[in-house]
């Protein structure tokens, strides 16, 4: 017990301090996983959307198959994309693997189905509820939508947040493309748990004190939006 108490002591100094090996950890992998949120959500988005507002052949299939990707595993979505990066793979000559840019795309594969998932079941009933109207009064349909997604917006705030909250916590994927090289692919998570393995209680535990204050942050953004957006359907 008194071994805990000296090792979160010295996290809390560490945090507190602004430790240079604690920061440029959380610091990758803060953009890592924003940058693959904002990709996942450039490209989520307008399916999300599209597939709330059309009706074809497979589209069923296509939600069914975005709903179930919601619990990829993280340690598959890492293999399909190690095999695909590697050097023997089709994208192999991009020397991408063992970099932060093959975590981002990592990442981003994960956090993709969750944008294209909740934006269609944020847009779906707008879409029922306002897109008849939207298109009597001469909109296009993709014009029609951008309008909902508007109206949408504090939904799709959170969807962004769950998106990053998926990331940002996940070590199974990035753990295979990264590597956990120290100084270039280490981030919170990956480093928390090779931390933990070699005895240096007090690293691993200021970069679970940052992580899990990253997730409260995120719970109660989140949480505000929900409250914003019932508000404003009330």
């Amino acid at each position: 017990m008194n071994e805990f108490g000296h090792a979160f002591t010295l996290a809390a100094n560490m945090v507190g301090r602004l430790d240079p090996s604690l920061l440029n950890i959380v610091l990758l992998s803060l953009r890592v996983s924003l940058t693959a949120t904002v990709l996942a959500f450039a490209v989520g988005l307008p399916i999300g959307g599209w597939l709330a507002a059309t009706r074809w052949p497979g589209r069923t299939v296509l939600l069914v198959i975005a709903n179930a990707a919601l619990g990829l595993p993280p340690v598959v979505v890492g293999l399909a994309v190690y095999l695909l990066l590697s050097r023997s793979g089709p994208l192999g000559s991009l020397g991408l693997l063992f970099t932060p840019n093959a975590m981002i795309v990592a990442q981003s594969v994960l956090a993709l189905p969750i944008v294209v998932a909740l934006t269609h079941r944020i847009i779906e009933p707008l879409w029922h509820s306002y897109g008849d109207a939207l298109k009597m009064d001469g909109a296009s349909q993709s014009r029609a939508v951008a309008t909902l997604f508007a109206a949408g917006r504090a939904g799709l705030v959170t969807v962004f947040l769950s998106a990053f909250g998926r990331v940002v916590a996940e070590v199974g994927a990035i753990l295979i493309v990264g590597g956990n090289i120290r100084g270039v692919t280490r981030t919170m998570t990956t480093a928390i748990a090779l931390e933990t393995s070699a005895g240096d209680l007090p690293l691993a535990l200021a970069l679970g004190l940052v992580l899990i204050g990253v997730c409260v942050v995120i719970s109660s953004l989140a949480f505000a939006m929900n409250r914003a957006l019932a508000y404003q359907a009330g």
